[in-house]
């Protein structure tokens, strides 16, 4: 997915009629919907203060849809439609323990939004805690909602990690990405051999 085509400028506040989340604050998750995910800690969020929108398929949903009644799920959507639907979101959380990389981080980041996320695989890497958003601890679901609710709290603490964190990735688009592998593989090879002793 390019990144490019993630911004702030989609955001869409009629979807909040559409998701119909009323005046609550709107936690994402976009993704696919299997175990490996832990997308069930959701349910931790109080749904008298937050709508949860499910971005996304896969052989979870119907167990999804039974752990979450009141959450909204949008099925998957691909392009502009991701892309809108990203950003008229409020914050973002990426429960899953075993990312490698975790594309959805960055670009919920260059959407301007804040994300929570387990310290844990790739979000340790892409999320500034405390600064672009929150890293609990991994199994720990209380922490989780904590960092939520910190972020659902104050709209200028979400407007300020989203700006930090769309200021970090803006640069991370495909050229710049594989020039600077590029240039990590000719410094490699310019470095002289460690001698075997």
């Amino acid at each position: 997915v390019d990144i490019e085509q993630f911004s702030p400028g989609r955001r869409r506040l009629d979807l909040r009629n559409v998701w119909r989340a009323d005046e609550k604050v709107v936690v994402g998750y976009i993704g696919r919907l299997a175990p490996e995910k832990q997308i069930e800690r959701l349910t931790g969020l109080d749904e008298s203060r937050y709508k949860v929108v499910i971005i996304g398929d896969g052989p979870e949903h119907a167990r999804l849809k039974d752990l979450l009644p009141n959450a909204f799920f949008a099925g998957k959507l691909i392009g502009t439609d991701l892309a809108t639907a990203m950003a008229s979101l409020d914050i973002v959380v990426a429960p899953g323990e075993h990312e490698t990389f975790c594309q959805v981080v960055q670009e919920a980041m260059a959407s301007g939004l804040p994300v929570v996320a387990p310290r844990s695989g790739g979000p340790i890497d892409l999320i500034d805690d405390g600064v672009t958003g929150f890293l609990y601890q991994p199994g720990n679901t209380n922490s989780m909602v904590h960092s939520v609710d910190l972020l659902a709290r104050s709209q200028d603490l979400r407007m300020k990690f989203g700006t930090a964190g769309l200021e970090k990735v803006k640069g991370n688009t495909w050229e710049s990405l594989s020039s600077s592998l590029v240039n990590h593989y000719e410094n490699l090879l310019a470095a002289p051999l460690a001698k075997v002793a």
